[in-house]
């Protein structure tokens, strides 16, 4: 018996092929479809065990916690928070971040406002609510006062959390838990 190679070399066939390349065209336009659509619902990997994110600026790049931490005492800065919410975090007199931050979204209708130093009042420029410098309700017609988020240091950077205890404001457990 001799063992030998058999001398046809293999070859495919025109129907493997086809099969072959519409599999390839499929294949390549399902991943460009399903890439976008995986990267939307998968959660961002710098958000942390508590549900915490980096505080950024309007497009979306980190913010050295010392270029907030060099300005004035009493400053309020504005960062994209949670959810790219704006959030005002405030600069206390010892130069030091204060721990909560406030959001800026009016509880009447969710209008965003300006911080007016002038008045040292939060003033929505919708229906005329206003809130004092730790976000209750001055004047309404606004319900409830701000929400609060949590605010950190972590090395360069600052942290922000959901803020889930007690309202410091009032005691109570916050309406936006």
């Amino acid at each position: 018996m001799s063992e030998s190679l058999p001398l046809e070399s293999p070859s495919l066939s025109r129907r493997q092929l086809l099969n072959f390349l519409t599999g390839a065209v499929v294949a390549t336009t399902a991943g460009t479809v399903l890439y976008p659509a995986a990267k939307f619902f998968a959660a961002p990997a710098e958000v942390g065990e508590d549900g915490s994110i980096l505080a950024k600026d309007i497009n979306g790049n980190l913010i050295p916690a010392s270029q907030i931490l060099a300005e004035a005492p009493g400053t309020r800065a504005l960062v994209a928070g949670l959810a790219a919410e704006p959030t005002y975090l405030t600069l206390r007199e010892d130069g030091t971040l204060h721990p909560w931050g406030i959001v800026d979204n009016c509880t009447h209708l969710g209008c965003t406002f300006p911080w007016n130093p002038n008045e040292n009042q939060f003033q929505c420029p919708c229906h005329g609510s206003r809130y004092d410098a730790d976000g209750n309700v001055v004047r309404g017609p606004a319900p409830l006062p701000l929400k609060l988020v949590r605010v950190t240091l972590a090395g360069e950077y600052i942290r922000i959390a959901p803020w889930t205890e007690n309202d410091p404001r009032t005691g109570k457990q916050p309406w936006w838990v």
